[in-house]
């Protein structure tokens, strides 16, 4: 029983670091090549891996994608641990935290801005799971919490964060393809990027006051 376990967990290792070179394959493909260049056998030549293993592990291209850009989006991995048990205020401090977080993990991020970028440009099955996980876990916080605590400005509420959340993507696609100053605010300074910070963090202040 116990060489059965240990030969499971070895199965279970082998297949999550396969799993892995083939979304870091992706990844690489996506960052030299542009997404044009992605395909099967794009893909496994770069993994160095049997094309079928795609197939075995993720169902199809589009699986493999849809699991590559999941595992970079910032709202998609909002959850577990990163989540209060309570909240006060309608969710005011924990939303005004996930958006400066959300600011700061697109700059960091130059993967996740060429899928941004991407999902401009093409239409691709994985790019729409994309958008439709994005507002799935978004109507999570905005029926249990935001839209509780607004009533009948709930809607009102949406329309401001849809604006800011947009706000924080752009800026940071802009600072950096189209050069880092916006309004006379240099995106690529450290002080430039607070005063932005400061700015959402008054909006999202100013909304809960406001509304």
């Amino acid at each position: 029983m116990a060489t059965t376990k240990k030969t499971q967990q070895a199965v279970t290792r082998n297949k999550d670091r396969s799993k892995q070179k083939l979304l870091k394959a992706v990844g690489k493909i996506i960052k030299t090549g542009g997404f044009s260049t992605l395909g099967v056998n794009r893909v496994a030549a770069v993994a160095g891996m049997d094309k079928k293993m795609i197939y075995n592990y993720f169902g199809s291209l589009n699986g493999l994608l849809d699991e590559y850009i999941s595992s970079l989006d910032f709202w998609s991995n909002v959850k577990g641990d990163k989540l209060p048990t309570e909240f006060p205020n309608g969710g005011h401090d924990f939303v005004k935290q996930m958006v400066l977080a959300q600011f700061d993990y697109v700059h960091q991020n130059p993967e996740f801005q060429k899928i941004l970028l991407w999902r401009l440009s093409e239409e691709r099955d994985a790019l729409k799971t994309l958008t439709a996980r994005q507002e799935a876990n978004g109507e999570v916080l905005l029926q249990g919490i935001t839209d509780p605590h607004f009533a009948d400005n709930a809607e009102a509420y949406r329309a401001i964060m849809a604006v800011i959340i947009a706000g924080t993507y752009y800026l940071n696609l802009f600072a950096e393809l189209n050069g880092s100053t916006f309004c006379g605010i240099d995106l690529a300074t450290t002080g430039g990027r607070k005063k932005i910070e400061e700015a959402l963090a008054f909006l999202i202040d100013k909304t809960y006051e406001g509304l």
